[in-house]
């Protein structure tokens, strides 16, 4: 069965119904406008302009050629002038204009577009279609790939940039998973996540690493890394208990005060126990954690764990492997605690990462995770605000130990 392409439904969007002479007007005047530079460009270059005989020419003109170029405005042909310039040695040299640059098909605020719906969670091939209306169907998958690894020059910058110049207060460290093609096979690769907490309160991504998980090794390799690039001992670090970045953290900042994630350690306890007395005990240790005051949250510590050792003995003995590191945060002013608390703002960081790629199945490698986690940070795709209670970062925290005994 063959399709009519006689249809108007054959080329949607394309028939007269969808035409637009101000978009037609408006190109025309934009080849003009292009072509209007190159000729002015030409003419400084050359010290006179075009059919002008007054004083001497650097160099002559011989005839013009098309150009394709797409942006914004959609697909053009140009007609550039070329021209050989005399040098000092009185050899000539094909003129080169630097409005259109050799081999540039594509203007800079085109390749962004491409590179920004590519971020916003859709495949090449999906945003083939989706500009193909305004880029004139003049694209493929391939313009599409080469439009995004340009934005690899400015990631293997930001992967060298020095860190000596922020003042990061607090760090933020956990990992993710992501699935990549390895050797044609779909493998999971951990990537390594570090986000700083400056002294004003904003957080800013400090650095990322693909890792073939998330051993001591890999994170001591990691955290040296930013230490070498000038990273200064923290006030603080917010962990998600994870063995190997622990034993990490012990090994390269001993004294330095560390906060476990209570979020992570509520799923740990759901675990630990029936799922008939999941709501109870998510009650409990609620309360517990939520407490207004320090001496509050001791009380209800003491009754959480003299409750749920009859109930469920696992529940106390992984409440308890925590330690009082689940407790850090009531060592600081109570303006702090929502931000110190939990591991939430790298853990949003992660949801967004993992909804924007969710449309690509599999990741080419992990170098390329890697570049589009930070590419949607950098590109505002996805934006880092304050933490709630900065303003008290001034306030040492209390040097008393909390009474955590049942």
């Amino acid at each position: 069965m063959t399709q009519d392409t006689s249809s108007p439904l054959a080329e949607p969007f394309l028939g007269e119904d969808w035409f637009d002479p101000l978009e037609t007007a408006v190109r025309d005047r934009i080849r003009g406008f292009i072509e209007e530079m190159v000729e002015a460009e030409l003419n400084v270059a050359l010290q006179r302009g075009r059919y002008d005989r007054r004083g001497v020419a650097r160099g002559h003109r011989h005839g013009h050629r098309a150009r394709q170029l797409i942006g914004t405005f959609g697909p053009v042909t140009v007609s550039v002038p070329r021209a050989r310039l005399v040098e000092a040695d009185d050899k000539t040299t094909e003129w080169r204009n630097r409005t259109i640059p050799a081999y540039r098909r594509l203007t800079k605020r085109a390749e962004a577009l491409i590179a920004g719906a590519y971020l916003s969670g859709t495949n090449t091939r999906r945003v083939r279609r989706a500009l193909g209306t305004l880029f004139g169907g003049a694209i493929g998958k391939d313009v599409v790939s080469r439009a995004w690894r340009k934005v690899q020059t400015d990631w293997e910058a930001w992967q060298r940039r020095d860190l000596s110049k922020d003042d990061i207060v607090r760090l933020i460290l956990d990992g993710t998973l992501v699935r990549v093609r390895l050797d044609k096979r779909a493998t999971g690769l951990s990537v390594l996540v570090a986000l700083g907490i400056r002294r004003d309160g904003q957080k800013v991504l400090l650095a990322l690493k693909n890792m073939g998980g998330e051993s001591e090794a890999a994170w001591r390799a990691f955290l040296d890394n930013l230490v070498a690039r000038g990273l200064g001992t923290p006030e603080l670090v917010i962990v998600d208990g994870a063995q190997g970045l622990e034993a990490a953290l012990a090994t390269l900042w001993p004294k330095v005060p560390v906060q476990r994630c209570t979020v992570h350690k509520h799923r740990n306890l759901l675990a630990h126990a029936p799922k008939t007395l999941h709501d109870e005990l998510s009650a409990d240790y609620t309360d517990m954690i939520y407490a207004k005051t320090v001496k509050e949250v001791e009380t209800k510590h003491k009754a959480f764990v003299r409750k749920w050792r009859l109930k469920c003995q696992p529940v106390v003995d992984s409440l308890e492997e925590a330690g009082p590191q689940l407790f850090t945060f009531l060592r600081y002013p109570p303006e702090q605690w929502k931000s110190i608390r939990t591991s939430n703002a790298i853990e949003r960081l992660h949801e967004e990462f993992k909804r924007r790629i969710k449309t690509q199945c599999l990741l080419p490698c992990g170098a390329t995770a890697c570049m589009l986690f930070w590419a949607l940070l950098a590109s505002g795709q996805i934006t880092l605000r304050r933490v709630d209670g900065w303003e008290t970062f001034h306030v040492p925290p209390a040097e008393q130990n909390l009474d955590l005994a049942a």
